[in-house]
C-alpha cells in the first residue's frame, strides 16, 4: 500500500490555512464530527439514516481533479493545491531564483520522486486553486495577453493573487511586475474599487452591507495585507490615504481602517481611524440584546442619530482612553494659549506686554465662544479649527504687532499638527490618563 502524500510547506508562510489532510487513492478517512454547540439537536440513528442523502461530502474527501488550463500533458511536475492538480514544467517554476529551484534538487524519499505523478504530487499549503491558477497565468501568458494588465480591463483580483503567490515563492521579478501593475491600476482607475457605495439599511434591525461595499472592503483589506507582506511602502501609503478619505463617508470604512491599523500596527492610520469612530458612533462591546446577538463590526442605526458600532473590548478601552486624554488635552490648552516668540521689532515699536495680553485675551474669549462650545470637549482639532477662523476675522483692530500676530497664527497650526501626529498615542490602553 502506498503511503499518504506528505504536504510540502514552504519556509515563508504568510497566510496559513487549516492543514489539508491528504490521502492517497488506497486510503480512506472517516468523516469528522462537528463539535456540539449549545442548542444543538441530538439526532438518533434512525433519523440520521433518513438525513443521509442530504449530507454533502466535503471537497477534500473527493479525489483531486486536474485543472482544465494548467494540467499540461508535456508537463514535468505535478502540484496539488487544495483539491486541484496542476502539471507544469520544472524549468518554468525554477526561473527567477524561485523557491522551487532548490526544492527540485533535494534528495527524494523511498517512495519515489514527489511531483512525478498524480498519486505523488507536491502539495502546496496555504494557497487556493484560483490564486495559483492566476499565478501560472502570469508565468505562461503570451506578451499580447499580458498587456491587459496595463489597460482599463485589468483584473485587480488576479493581480493581487499573482503578487501574493509570487512573493510567497520568491518570484521576485514577477512580484515586482504585479505590484507595479496594481499601483498603476489604483492611480489610473480608482472608482470601481472605491466608490462611495450606498448602504442597505433596515431600521431597527442590524444594517446590512451591499454586495458592492462588501467587495470594496474585501479588496481594500487584501491590498493592505499585500502591501504589508511585500513591504511595499508606496502601495501601503496609497491605501492609507484612500482609507483616510473614505472614512468620512462611511462608518464601515472607519471600522475597517481601525481593524487593519490594529492588525498591522499602522500608526499613520490608527489615530485618524480611532478618532473618526469616536466622533461618529456609539461604540459598544459584543453581546446579546433586543433579541439580537451583536458581533464585532456590526453597525446599527439608532433613534438618537449616531450609529451604534460593535467593537472589541480592547478597542472600546482605547476609544474611551482617547476620549479622556483628548478632553484633558483641551483643558490644558484652554488654560494656556500656544506660545510664540515675539518679533524683534515688537519690543522696539510696541509694548511687548500689551501684545502678549492681547493674545491671551483673544484666546480666553474664543475658547469659550459659542462655536467652540458647540463641539464635544474631545474634538480638540475641530475646536482649534474654529479658533483659526476666528483669528482670521480678528482684523487689524488689535494691540498685537503684525509679525507677532503671524507668529501666533502659526502657533495654532503647529499645535494642530502636533496633536494630529500624537493621535495614535491618545488611543492606547496603557500609560497615564
Amino acid at each position: 500500500m502506498d503511503s499518504p502524500v506528505a504536504p510540502f510547506i514552504p519556509v515563508l508562510e504568510f497566510y496559513p490555512e487549516p492543514d489539508i489532510v491528504i490521502e492517497d487513492e488506497h486510503t480512506q478517512s472517516p468523516l469528522r464530527k462537528r463539535a456540539r454547540h449549545a442548542g444543538s439537536i441530538d439526532i438518533t440513528a434512525s433519523e440520521s439514516s433518513q438525513l443521509e442523502p442530504l449530507i454533502m461530502v466535503s471537497e477534500e474527501s473527493k479525489g483531486p481533479v486536474r485543472d482544465n488550463a494548467y494540467y499540461m500533458t508535456d508537463g514535468s511536475c505535478v502540484l496539488r493545491v487544495q483539491n486541484t492538480l496542476f502539471k507544469v514544467h520544472r524549468t518554468i517554476l525554477s526561473k527567477d531564483q524561485s523557491f522551487f529551484g532548490p526544492l527540485f534538487t533535494l534528495p527524494q524519499g523511498e517512495f519515489g520522486e514527489e511531483g512525478m505523478s498524480d498519486d505523488h504530487p507536491i502539495v502546496l499549503q496555504g494557497d487556493t486553486a484560483e490564486e495559483f491558477r492566476h499565478f501560472l497565468w502570469a508565468l505562461y501568458a503570451l506578451p499580447s495577453e499580458l498587456t491587459i494588465v496595463r489597460s482599463p480591463k485589468a483584473d485587480l483580483s488576479r493581480l493581487i493573487d499573482i503578487a501574493k503567490v509570487s512573493s510567497k515563492y520568491t518570484f521576485k521579478s514577477t512580484e515586482t511586475w504585479a505590484l507595479d501593475a496594481i499601483q498603476e491600476y489604483l492611480e489610473r482607475n480608482m472608482s470601481p474599487l472605491f466608490n462611495d457605495n450606498p448602504l442597505i439599511r433596515m431600521f431597527p434591525t442590524l444594517s446590512t452591507r451591499s454586495s458592492a461595499l462588501l467587495e470594496s472592503e474585501g479588496q481594500i483589506a487584501r491590498l493592505i495585507r499585500l502591501a504589508q507582506m511585500c513591504s511595499h511602502s508606496r502601495l501601503m501609503d496609497t491605501m492609507i490615504q484612500l482609507l483616510q478619505k473614505l472614512m468620512s463617508g462611511s462608518l464601515h470604512y472607519s471600522y475597517l481602517a481601525m481593524a487593519l491599523a490594529d492588525e498591522f500596527n499602522l500608526r499613520d492610520l490608527r489615530g485618524a481611524a480611532y478618532l473618526e469612530v469616536m466622533q461618529t458612533s456609539v461604540f459598544v462591546c459584543p453581546g446579546v440584546g433586543n433579541g439580537h446577538t451583536y458581533v464585532e463590526g456590526d453597525i446599527q442605526e439608532t433613534s438618537e442619530g449616531p450609529q451604534r458600532l460593535v467593537v472589541s473590548p480592547m478597542q472600546q478601552l482605547r476609544l474611551l482612553s482617547g476620549y479622556h486624554r483628548l478632553c484633558k488635552a483641551w483643558d490644558r490648552l484652554r488654560a494656556v494659549p500656544p506660545q510664540f516668540e515675539h518679533s524683534s521689532s515688537c519690543g522696539a515699536t510696541w509694548h511687548q506686554h500689551g501684545c502678549t495680553q492681547s493674545w491671551t485675551d483673544f484666546w480666553k474669549e474664543k475658547t469659550r465662544s459659542e462655536g467652540v462650545l458647540s463641539l464635544d470637549s474631545a474634538n480638540v482639532l475641530g475646536r482649534l479649527g474654529i479658533i483659526v477662523k476666528e483669528f482670521d476675522k480678528w482684523g487689524s483692530a488689535t494691540y498685537m504687532h503684525h509679525d507677532c500676530k503671524s507668529a501666533a497664527r502659526r502657533s495654532i497650526h503647529e499645535k494642530v499638527k502636533q496633536i494630529q501626529q500624537a493621535l495614535p498615542d491618545y488611543f492606547t490602553e496603557g500609560g497615564e490618563h
